[in-house]
């Protein structure tokens, strides 16, 4: 998201179940956005860190929308956490639960199936996370990466991310 000249860029490492990750995303990113990447002055890459199945799971839906509903589906999952989050909340049918959420994004049950049983997007999921723990020794969500450099910002602001 944003301009990929930008001086800066911002790699998110995050799983979709993580409660700081979807606190950060509610509470920090919308101001990251506007004065970062909005303005040209932060090219930002999210990238999925699955703690769980359920982190692939949504993953895989996401990959499977148009490009441009990609973070609208990611930000969605967040705000919404407790309705499909089977940690911490008491879902008793997680994937009935994602296909509702899914079907938000106009998704249909069998497509989301699809989507999650896609063996290559699995694969690609798990290369990702693989690739980001090599890189950058990541031990927890969210994991922040300015500029190859892992940076650890207060989680309540962006001071210190750029």
């Amino acid at each position: 998201m944003g301009n990929p000249k930008a001086k800066v860029t911002f790699l998110e490492y995050a799983a979709p179940t993580c409660p700081h990750c979807a606190h950060f995303a509610e509470t920090v990113m919308p101001q990251i956005k506007q004065n970062y990447i909005d303005t040209g002055k932060v090219f930002y890459i999210f990238r999925t860190y699955p703690l769980s199945a359920t982190d692939g799971a949504v993953e895989a839906i996401a990959r499977c929308l148009p490009a441009d509903k990609y973070f609208q589906f990611i930000d969605l999952m967040f705000r919404n956490q407790s309705k499909w989050d089977p940690d911490g909340n008491q879902i008793a049918d997680v994937h009935a639960a994602l296909v509702q959420m899914a079907r938000i994004a106009s998704l249909s049950p069998e497509r989301v199936d699809q989507c999650i049983s896609n063996k290559d997007e699995q694969d690609r999921i798990n290369t990702v996370a693989l690739d980001g723990s090599r890189k950058y020794n990541i031990d927890h969500t969210p994991t922040f990466v300015v500029n190859g450099e892992v940076v650890d910002p207060p989680i309540g602001g962006d001071r210190g991310l750029f």
